[in-house]
């Protein structure tokens, strides 16, 4: 990873989302710079203290931040990043990304953004399965968005299928590719 780049991750409502507290991690340990947006469910399966601890800085969820209105400027947020990494992308956040839905922190950012954004969907495997969600995807790939595969494997229902949102090693491995302007 090449220091100082400037990665923000942001965690969509799935309970894949545990597997990024190691990706901030190693995303810091090489070097990077990293900012950690949640969508408001997802604090449901990871906590803003952990993600701000591990990342040493803090994470946002909303536009305004606390009672006394301080606003989380999205547009600088997407105009801060080198990268946007949105892990796991649940069905309903990749929804929304395709159509250009702006109704919380992280989708407002993904659409201020100028730098290459990448999403890594997480979800069941009849989910994934949908014509929606490959028409979803298919639409952010045609607008230049990466999309890192999701994998094989046992899912949160008990099932078997793909939907398994990528390792973090993969993700970070995607990261790498994409920062240094491999495909």
């Amino acid at each position: 990873m090449p220091a100082g780049k400037k990665v923000l991750i942001g965690i969509s409502s799935s309970i894949a989302a545990y597997k990024i507290c190691g990706l901030v991690r190693e995303l810091v340990r090489s070097g990077a710079e990293v900012q950690v947006v949640l969508t408001p469910s997802a604090h449901e399966f990871v906590t803003p203290l952990t993600l701000s601890t591990l990342s040493g800085r803090p994470v946002y969820t909303h536009l305004v931040q606390n009672k006394e209105g301080e606003w989380v400027n999205h547009v600088a947020l997407g105009l801060w990043a080198d990268l946007i990494l949105v892990a796991p992308c649940t069905a309903n956040t990749l929804a929304a990304m395709a159509s250009g839905t702006c109704n919380n922190l992280l989708l407002a950012t993904v659409l201020s953004a100028r730098c290459p954004v990448a999403v890594a969907p997480a979800m069941d495997h009849d989910m994934f399965g949908h014509p929606t969600t490959h028409t979803n995807l298919q639409r952010l790939h045609d607008m230049g968005y990466r999309i890192v595969n999701p994998v094989s494997g046992e899912l949160a229902s008990g099932l078997i299928g793909e939907g398994r949102m990528a390792e973090p090693e993969d993700l970070l491995n995607a990261i790498r590719a994409i920062l240094l302007g491999d495909s």
